[in-house]
């Protein structure tokens, strides 16, 4: 057996011991996963720092600190989710107990993106473990220091059977795919994502896929540019424009472009001082590959601030291009680095027309003082997440779902969401074996006032109180016993 073969096998015994089931466990592991934050985020931040040049405190901020708030929830909220979960009844059920019971699906396989390498790997194995599930961890090869430290950490904190970690590189993860799993959760690009569903089909494994795309982000000419500016210069060009839900362009009409240019370069100088090269907030490209395919990507585009670079240290300064073209090659793909084309176009509607001929975006931002703009926007719109007047945040919520549509993903995570998405959300219905007259107009032979007594029972809803409930409850143990089995014969 292959080193994968074997992780995937300890992992199922693991969970077929039935070990991960109790929420006593669940919370202990859970528990000790938060401890591993707390106790060792030195490691955790120097590794980070090699891989992506992450300075400690926005390694806290953007990675583990979010991590922490999940786990946090999870603890405080498992019991709760974990419930039998009760559901309305028609009155043919109303005698019965009827509710959803959460159940874990078994074993997940979780591939971690590199980009937020502890965020976006460790999120979704919160989910696994709360749900009860066994889950095996492959982190992102591309982060090579901190796919290091999470191989010798997680074990050392967490049930090193139930959630084992497997390192490597395309070999060991066409080999993971190669295994039967109960669920796959991916976060990564669209291409390989294909080939994640595509392995998963053999099996009729579920997937969530957590892509990405061209985010596109609105500035109407009447809201405060500045403030716009601000919060857009920051989304862009935090972990240098390496991530999934970064505005990826922006669409403005051609009067506020010089204006949007000066104050997008004067929030790059307030974040990132006259030399981001320096600048301990500032990351670096992931590795010299990625440099090379953004570089690229300037080749027909007019620069209007930045694109100092530097190979050798992968370094690509906050760089915005103007008076970009639909055709350009920075329009092509998703940019994933720190260059911000601004389209100009002329108003809503032709943004709206220009953001619908692509394809439906991770995240979609607008920023206008006028609701009806906003409104237009969302409605006329599809896109994994909408945002009116900031970038990135709806990450933080844990009350709302991420996770994109079509091309940029399927499938929802954060709090609650992560854990009903790796359950299995069991429908149950518990009867007694009395009250059998009730059950006569169901039984052959069938007749039109059986039919019409169906059609009551089954299409009759009632908004019912408790006390309603109780009454009718009664009511039926009379008819059933009396009326139904008199006039149904």
């Amino acid at each position: 057996m292959s080193r994968e073969q074997q992780a995937v096998a300890r992992a199922r015994k693991a969970f077929e011991t039935g070990r991960s089931r109790p929420l006593e466990y669940r919370i202990l592991q859970l528990k000790n996963l938060q401890r591993l934050f707390v106790e060792r985020q030195k490691e955790i931040s120097d590794a980070v720092k090699k891989d992506l040049n992450k300075s400690e405190v926005g390694t806290q901020l953007y990675e583990t600190l979010g991590l922490e708030g999940e786990i946090g929830l999870a603890i405080r909220k498992l019991k709760e989710w974990a419930a039998p979960r009760p559901v309305e009844k028609n009155l043919l059920t109303l005698s019965d107990t009827v509710y959803i019971q959460p159940e874990p699906l078994g074993v997940v396989l979780i591939i971690g993106a590199w980009n937020y390498p502890w965020a976006v790997t460790i999120q979704p194995l919160i989910g696994a473990i709360a749900a009860g599930n066994a889950a095996v961890v492959k982190p992102s090869e591309v982060c090579v220091h901190t796919a290091k430290v999470m191989e010798d950490l997680l074990p050392l904190y967490i049930d090193m059977e139930l959630y084992p970690v497997v390192t490597g590189g395309v070999p060991e993860t066409q080999e993971l795919l190669r295994q039967r799993f109960d669920h796959i959760f991916y976060t990564g690009n669209s291409m390989v994502g294909k080939v994640i569903m595509e392995a998963a089909a053999k099996h009729l494994t579920p997937v969530t896929l957590e892509l990405g795309g061209k985010s596109p982000c609105y500035i109407d000419k009447n809201c405060d540019i500045s403030i716009a500016c601000r919060r857009i210069t920051w989304g862009k060009y935090t972990n240098c424009g390496q991530t999934c839900i970064a505005p990826d362009y922006i669409l403005c009409e051609p009067g506020i472009q010089d204006r949007v240019i000066e104050e997008v370069k004067k929030s790059i100088k307030d974040f990132y001082t006259d030399s981001p090269k320096t600048c301990p907030d500032y990351g670096r490209i992931i590795n010299q590959r990625h440099f090379k395919r953004i570089m690229a990507l300037l080749e027909d585009s007019t620069v209007a601030a930045g694109g100092d670079n530097d190979e050798s240290h992968c370094f690509i300064a906050p760089t915005v291009l103007r008076d970009v073209k639909p055709e350009a090659k920075v329009m092509q793909e998703e940019i994933f680095g720190p260059l911000l084309p601004i389209l100009p176009i002329n108003g809503l509607d032709e943004a709206i027309k220009f953001i619908n001929k692509g394809e439906k975006p991770l995240a979609l931002y607008v920023f206008s003082a006028d609701e009806k703009v906003i409104n237009r926007m969302r409605d006329e719109t599809s896109s994994g997440g909408f945002l009116a007047n900031d970038c990135l945040v709806h990450f933080s919520v844990s009350s709302l779902p991420f996770g994109g549509v079509g091309n940029s993903g399927m499938g929802c995570y954060h709090g609650k969401f992560s854990f009903d998405q790796l359950s299995h959300l069991r429908g149950c219905l518990i009867k007694k074996l009395k009250m059998e007259g009730v059950n006569d107009m169901r039984y052959p032979p069938h007749t039109p006032k059986k039919l019409g007594w169906a059609r009551f029972f089954i299409l009759k809803t009632l908004d019912l109180g408790w006390l309603g409930r109780m009454l009718l409850l009664g009511l039926l143990a009379v008819v059933a016993a009396v009326v139904l089995q008199k006039y149904l014969r």
